[in-house]
């Protein structure tokens, strides 16, 4: 009923009411019905309508401006408004003004936007029109320079070369049927080179008549012919009744455009369609017109080249035809002049060449070097370096396999090599298993070091030789040329040096030669020749220490060994004159002195009753022995030829000669366990030995190194690692012994472990043996 009121109401009348206060005020209102009289008369309103119990107003601003109010009542005599309601409804008057502002900005902005996007799609419409014509002259100036290119291409043949048309000219009109048709030297009769159309099929050679490519050729200019205008031409004469009733039919769209050269019309080119397909308009013929002229010149120059390229093939089948007996003579000739410079090539090449490895010989590599030592002399800044590679068991691979396969194992190194080294570098043969290298043109030494770790890498794969595989390993000595040398000689003279000491430390390894070296060689080479001739006079003392039961204090056995007192140089240690022992090739030799000393010390010991024990002695054995069985039959020869039983000897093999060569051996150690020998692993942690060692191979005991016992008994991890051995041992039945015993706490430390056996000075010093010498000698 209110809001009818209020709608019948003028606007006078309303201003007079609480709304209008608000409006004409800007202020808020708070209206209870309690204090109506002092309300009206503070505020000088009328109640409009239905009397509210109370009323809150708000009015709408715009920062100063009122824009509009909100009011709520209520009539319900139990709801009541507080301030803080008040406070509300001021707080979501702002928000309401603010929201009003936001549509209104926002349907400004889509008029405006709509107007603008009006604007823009006419004068993108103007722009794409332009754009559009624009296109097609370009279309047009890129199809004629395509038609010129197409001429000027000698490879693409004649089919080719009017199908590419067909396409230049359908990118620029309507043309899914298109024809060429070309008048033969008589201008009697059509011939048709090209023929595209979706319902006819290619005209044969076909005299003149009255068709539509006739008539454009007698007019001698382009023609659009459609149904509206064919009648008309019939009528004439121009066209074939024929020809107009299937025009009419099919209801073509027919253009054709002369190809005119030199003044003279030669053919047609006509393109049509059918049905309700595209209709020609005089533009297109505007067009075709246009474009025909080009085609024209484009045919005219394809036709000279074409001819000019029939006139070259007969030219040159006549010089060919010419020619060809002269080549025939010229073949046997160049034929036999060939066979005399391979023959030549074949000789030089033979006299620089290993006739085995196809590599170069000493020779060649000499001469070789020899330019490089005067390239040296004179830049200086340039860099060379000789590599002299000498290889492991060829000598057991030629032996045991024969010469073939030891051929073929050097024919395969000279390949492996060859794969590691750059293409400029020299490899040569030096001679048997020898191999020399050339290196030129590197920017760093470590390059040299680099290429020598390849070689060696590549070398330690292994052979297939007659179906086995075989090991090997090479040594390397490097010398880097330098000013001072003034022979390859002198260069290839160090670099071997310098391979004798990568030998010396172990199989696998590469040493560059510096001048001390040649003086340690000297010194190394005068205590060789030192040691063979008291190895031959027998000039060494004989120790003996045993191996002690840490619980009984009885020997297991005894450790028979060799010291060499020198003239002038004293005691000589045990690892250099064995060292000295294996670069001379003696090692053997001087272990078969200590095993027959061991044999006659054996026969004059007192038998196991009468001591207590079994009596044994060990015997330090170089791996060299293991590798080759008539070695290992010779050493078993050796303690048969002594009367002493092989249960009574012991062999110690030391775990760093294991290391290197422990794929070579099994089979050794096998032979000498099955003949009774005790085998015992020296020095065991010493190198770099596997565990692996302990499951393959039947020792009967592992000798800890000194140097783990040394520690004892402070470092409790060494403490552990023995304790781990003893326990694998339990497994494997084999047993531990501690070497190098120096002192009680020592000896403390390995009982609490319930160490078995122990060697060393406190347990019992080694005994020097005088007469043994003297038997033994």
């Amino acid at each position: 009923f209110d809001e009818q009121v209020v709608k019948q109401l003028p606007a006078e009348e309303l201003k007079k009411g609480l709304t209008g206060y608000i409006l004409e005020s800007g202020n808020h209102v708070f209206f209870r019905n309690e204090n109506e009289d002092e309300f009206n008369q503070d505020h000088k309103v009328e109640l409009i309508g239905s009397q509210p119990h109370q009323l809150l107003g708000v009015p709408l601003k715009r920062g100063s401006q009122v824009i509009g109010a909100m009011v709520v009542q209520t009539y319900d005599d139990n709801v009541n408004y507080t301030q803080e309601d008040l406070e509300v409804l001021l707080f979501v008057s702002q928000h309401i003004v603010t929201t009003v502002d936001r549509v209104k900005n926002r349907e400004l902005t889509e008029r405006t936007i709509r107007e603008r996007t009006r604007q823009l799609r006419q004068i993108n419409d103007d722009l794409q029109e332009e754009i559009l014509e624009r296109q097609k002259v370009e279309a047009l100036q890129q199809a004629l320079f395509e038609i010129s290119e197409l001429s000027a291409n000698a490879s693409r043949d004649m089919d080719s070369f009017y199908a590419s048309l067909h396409e230049i000219i359908e990118r620029l009109i309507s043309a899914p049927n298109c024809y060429i048709a070309i008048l033969d030297d008589t201008k009697q009769f059509l011939n048709f080179p090209y023929f595209s159309d979706t319902q006819d099929e290619t005209p044969g050679t076909r005299p003149l008549g009255f068709g539509l490519t006739e008539f454009v050729i007698r007019r001698g200019q382009a023609e659009l012919i459609d149904p509206s205008r064919i009648l008309s031409l019939t009528e004439d004469g121009e066209i074939d009744v024929t020809v107009a009733q299937r025009i009419l039919k099919q209801a073509n769209s027919w253009l054709g455009s002369p190809l005119i050269i030199d003044g003279e019309v030669c053919g047609v080119i006509a393109v049509q369609t059918y049905g309700k397909s595209a209709k020609y308009t005089p533009r297109d013929l505007e067009l075709m017109r246009f474009v025909s002229h080009h085609i024209a010149v484009a045919l005219e120059r394809k036709f000279r080249a074409e001819a000019m390229h029939a006139y070259s093939e007969q030219l040159e089948e006549r010089v060919q035809e010419r020619t060809t007996e002269l080549n025939r003579a010229n073949d046997v000739l160049r034929q036999q002049i060939e066979e005399r410079k391979e023959i030549e090539r074949k000789l030089i090449h033979d006299a620089h060449h290993d006739s085995l490895t196809d590599l170069p010989n000493r020779s060649m590599f000499a001469s070789r070097l020899e330019l490089a030592i005067a390239y040296k002399q004179r830049y200086p800044e340039n860099l060379f370096a000789v590599l002299f590679i000498d290889l492991d068991r060829f000598k057991i691979i030629n032996d045991t396999l024969g010469h073939h396969a030891g051929d073929e194992f050097l024919i395969e190194v000279s390949k492996r090599i060859t794969k590691c080294i750059r293409g400029h570098d020299l490899l040569a043969r030096h001679g048997g298993d020898e191999f020399v290298l050339l290196l030129d043109n590197f920017e760093y030494t470590s390059d040299v070091e680099e290429i020598s770790a390849r070689i060696i890498d590549s070398i330690s794969e292994p052979f297939i030789l007659d179906d086995k595989e075989m090991y090997s390993g090479a040594s390397i000595g490097i010398a880097h040329v330098e000013t001072y040398y003034r022979s390859a000689d002198e260069v290839i003279r160090d670099a071997d040096a310098a391979m004798y000491q990568a030998k010396s430390l172990g199989r696998g390894r590469l040493v560059i030669f510096d001048k001390s070296m040649r003086e340690r060689l000297l010194e190394e080479l005068e205590l060789e020749n030192e040691f063979r001739r008291s190895l031959r006079d027998r000039e060494f003392e004989c120790y003996l220490q045993p191996v002690i039961n840490l619980n009984t204090r009885q020997p297991l056995y005894h450790e028979i060994y060799v010291r060499w007192v020198h003239p002038s140089l004293g005691k000589i240690s045990r690892e250099q004159f064995r060292q000295v022992a294996e670069q001379s090739g003696l090692i053997l030799e001087l272990d078969l002195y200590q095993l027959r000393a061991a044999c006659e010390l054996l026969k004059t010991w007192p038998d196991a009753e009468r001591v207590g024990y079994e009596p044994k002695i060990a015997v330090n054995v170089s791996i060299n022995h293991l590798l080759q069985s008539s070695l290992v039959q010779k050493i078993l020869n050796v303690i048969g030829e002594a009367g002493v039983s092989p249960a009574a000897l012991v062999f110690e093999f030391d775990e760093n000669d294991l290391n290197r060569r422990s794929q070579y051996i099994l089979p050794a150690i096998k032979k000498l366990k099955r003949a009774g020998v005790t085998l015992v692993l020296d020095n065991f942690g010493s190198g770099l030995a596997s565990l692996s060692y302990l499951f393959s191979y039947p020792f009967d005991y592992i000798k800890i190194d000194h140097r783990f016992i040394k520690s004892l008994p402070r470092s409790l991890r060494n403490l552990r690692l023995i304790q781990s051995i003893m326990l694998i041992s339990g497994h494997l039945k084999f047993d531990v012994i501690a070497e190098g015993i120096d002192s009680y706490s020592q000896l403390e430390a390995l009982t609490e472990i319930e160490c078995i056996y122990g060697q060393g000075k406190y347990l019992e010093s080694s005994q020097l043996l005088p007469a043994l010498n003297q038997s033994s000698a």
